[in-house]
């Protein structure tokens, strides 16, 4: 399989995250994380909308009724694009200044499901991942996790994926997607620094897993019995999560960030566009708000 590899987009971010795809709107969404912000882009045109928050963005996910569910380091907002405007919702790890949200998507029963991450250096096991359902009701999920990440569903909906960036598994869970309960987990992959440790993730519509490998400068694709079939490299260092997006879902982007230590001709922090995958996304799941 040939894979060609352009920038989307000439802007680059400081760290790149979350890409989402809302088809409503015809829009790729996603975070600069240290630009406190959330970037919208019309597909068509190109043309590029920020919504600015007053700390790091993190992660976020559609809803039903057109806003955004936000994460604002320790806090989950609803933001709707249309005016401007936030509507606190949800509190996360406030008992811990040193953790913030990270990777978050909603999933296939209508919750928003989100992690956290230990910001400092060195990390320890004191994040953990979380399910907030529409009622704003918290729960937790997963403790002793260093950096929450890599969330995403099989097509059929009974198998969830979550890892961990710093010890670099990805664990698989059997999953309701009536409830959003979870079962019995397995070891789904093990990655080091140099097979690409999992940043954000995707699943296509043939149930494979993209990774985007964020310590070996490559994007990660598992079939569904856990192998690698591809990796590709990306032309920047450090990318940081994969989307299929556009009109017919067949067209797949990857984030990326910028390590602070590369030249002016450097690519990091741009999107890329990866063209010969062959394959499709998932459509966009949306947080059932009451």
């Amino acid at each position: 399989m040939s894979f060609q590899i352009s920038r989307l987009l000439e802007t680059t971010y400081k760290l790149a995250e979350c890409p989402t795809w809302d088809e409503r709107t015809g829009r790729l969404y996603w975070t600069d994380i240290k630009g406190c912000s959330i970037q919208a882009m019309d597909w068509e045109t190109r043309e590029i909308t920020s919504y600015a928050f007053d700390n790091e963005v993190g992660s976020f996910g559609l809803c039903e009724d057109g806003r955004l569910i936000v994460c604002v380091w320790d806090r989950i907002v609803l933001f709707d694009p249309a005016t401007g405007t936030s509507e606190p919702f949800a509190e996360v790890e406030t008992d811990l200044p040193q953790t913030r949200l990270n990777d978050g998507k909603v999933g296939p029963d209508g919750a928003f499901w989100v992690g956290t991450m230990d910001t400092s250096s060195p990390r320890e096991p004191i994040a953990g991942l979380y399910r907030v359902d529409p009622s704003g009701q918290v729960d937790k999920i997963r403790n002793e996790l260093q950096v929450s990440n890599g969330l995403a569903w099989s097509p059929d909906g009974l198998w969830m994926y979550h890892s961990d960036s710093s010890p670099g598994w990805i664990e698989a869970y059997n999953f309701d997607p009536g409830t959003g309960a979870l079962g019995a987990k397995m070891l789904f992959a093990q990655q080091t620094n140099e097979t690409g440790r999992p940043d954000g993730a995707t699943v296509d519509a043939d149930g494979n897993y993209w990774s985007a490998g964020v310590s070996a400068g490559v994007l990660n694709c598992f079939a569904p019995d856990g192998s690698i079939t591809h990796a590709i490299e990306i032309p920047a260092p450090k990318p940081t999560m994969p989307c299929f997006c556009g009109p017919d879902l067949d067209q797949l982007v990857v984030t990326s960030l910028q390590a602070g230590d590369e030249g002016p001709e450097s690519l990091s922090g741009s999107l890329f566009l990866v063209e010969g995958h062959g394959t499709k996304g998932l459509p966009t799941f949306r947080f059932r708000i009451g």
